[in-house]
């Protein structure tokens, strides 16, 4: 395919309630979406993070001006064969996974208007429906904590992930599991701990949960093997997995029992399908995470996690969860299989930004022909 025009825009999406986690607090998601043509064709793609590095050293506003500056000149005029070929057009900017995401996932999208085949099929799913877990943020009231956890499982959600962090840690975490005492529960640490803090995670240990997601530093992979060697329970890497090639050095060190894969942390599609196989390959179980994207991103997520490997209810959410109004021109539903469960379907189309919130959430934009 011949890249003939690529869109930029940089959106600040306004949350409904901050999202607060041990990195900080978030009121809006920032996004760069990305729009490739080729001929008469284009599909979007989005990158979500936030606009200070502090989930990741990348950023909102820097993510755009990279973008522009640097990665959009390289594939323009170019005929782009593949993920992988996008990938090494790209590999002569070090890092980046976030910016470069969003040209990689638009390149996927691009390839499944013009060949007419769903995104999941295109990457090389055969499900149509993959279960979804239930999140909730440092909060400041454990009382009302509980009762949105009860609420969630009387609901059917088939595990619970709380957000941990110092002042919000093993007393709220007690208090759930007591009220759950048997429900598949993880915490996630969002790099919030140091390996000295190996005393708080042997009690933790003890509290049977399903895994500890990402407790040490976001860059680490030997302290979190040195930490995974003195527990039960399954570590899970985010933060530190930028690319496959940290999933493979993770996976031989022994640093953890399971894989969290957002497409825009990992660098696009490409990379979270590379990182997949790579699992399945070691016996390592993985799951499909989110960056709060619109629906333009999370059905993305949602065509990813139909892949066999991701075993883990995924990360992905209803638009009505954080948005008022969605960016997409269409919000993203979850839905029930024959159980009961709470699921998310394979989408047939992926629901593109509609135009008018684009232009009133955008902050920057540019468009190189």
């Amino acid at each position: 395919m011949r890249i003939d025009r690529i869109e930029l825009h940089h959106v600040a999406m306004p949350l409904i309630t901050p999202w607060r986690t041990a990195y900080g607090e978030d009121s809006a998601v920032h996004a760069l979406l990305c729009r490739l043509s080729s001929g008469s064709v284009d599909a979007w793609g989005e990158s979500a993070l936030f606009a200070a590095p502090t989930y990741k050293p990348e950023w909102g506003a820097g993510v755009f001006l990279l973008a522009r500056d640097w990665l959009a000149p390289r594939l323009l005029g170019q005929e782009i064969a593949s993920g992988a070929a996008l990938q090494e057009r790209l590999s002569a900017f070090k890092g980046n996974p976030f910016a470069k995401a969003a040209f990689d996932i638009a390149w996927w999208h691009l390839r499944s208007k013009i060949e007419g085949r769903p995104l999941h099929a295109l990457l090389g799913a055969s499900r149509t429906e993959a279960p979804v877990g239930q999140d909730f943020g440092v909060g400041d009231d454990v009382d009302a904590l509980l009762a949105s956890v009860d609420g969630a499982v009387a609901d059917g959600y088939p595990r619970i992930k709380l957000k941990f962090r110092p002042g919000w840690d093993l007393p709220m975490l007690r208090a759930v599991r007591a009220r759950q005492p048997d429900h598949p529960i993880h915490i996630d640490c969002n790099s919030g701990y140091r390996l000295s803090d190996l005393p708080l995670f042997r009690e933790v240990d003890e509290l049977g949960l399903a895994m500890i997601e990402q407790p040490l530093a976001h860059d680490d992979l030997v302290d979190h093997a040195s930490l995974q060697s003195a527990l039960r329970t399954p570590l899970c890497l985010d933060e530190s997995v930028s690319h496959p090639g940290h999933a493979r050095q993770a996976i031989a060190l022994g640093s953890c029992g399971y894989i969290n894969v957002k497409p825009a942390r990992v660098g696009g599609l490409t990379n979270a399908v590379a990182i997949h196989d790579l699992c399945r390959e070691a016996d390592v179980p993985c799951w499909v995470g989110g960056m709060l994207e619109s629906a333009t991103g999370a059905s993305v997520c949602a065509a990813l996690a139909m892949l066999d490997n991701f075993t883990y209810p995924a990360d992905i959410f209803p638009s009505s969860r954080f948005y008022h109004e969605d960016l997409a021109e269409r919000p993203l539903t979850i839905d029930r299989d024959a159980d009961g469960v709470p699921v998310v379907r394979a989408p047939e189309t992926i629901p593109e930004p509609d135009p008018a919130r684009l232009a009133a959430l955008s902050l920057e934009s540019a468009v190189l022909r």
